[in-house]
């Protein structure tokens, strides 16, 4: 069997202003851009890749879905995606070695710290 990671759909109010917001906080290239959907990937050929799409419905419950990243300086990465326009969020998540942060639209992501040895 032949299987291959392509995307990550995220459903948005805005696919072209979230799209952007995380092409630039992630250095990665748009690969599409129509009214109701915004792509980007690492490069233009690689995958997966992040399809922001449309849908005008508002979230009514948490997000199932979220995407962690692991920097090589976590407090300098945090600090950036603050200044870019991200927001730190209490989940509940207490003293942790990782950073909870919402795009524009609220959707969740961590910053995590070192990887343990």
């Amino acid at each position: 069997m032949t299987l291959k990671w392509e995307q990550v759909i995220v459903h948005s109010a805005d696919p072209a202003g979230l799209g952007q917001w995380w092409a630039d906080a992630l250095g990665w290239v748009v690969v599409h851009a129509s009214d109701d959907e915004f792509e980007i990937r690492p490069e233009p050929d690689r995958m997966p890749g992040l399809d922001f799409v449309r849908l005008d419905e508002a979230g009514k419950t948490k997000s199932r879905l979220h995407l962690d990243f692991r920097p090589d300086d976590q407090a300098a990465e945090v600090a950036r995606l603050v200044a870019h326009g991200a927001k730190r969020v209490d989940i509940g998540q207490g003293e942790q070695p990782w950073v909870v942060l919402a795009d524009p639209e609220g959707n969740e992501f961590c910053v995590l710290g070192p990887r343990r040895p």
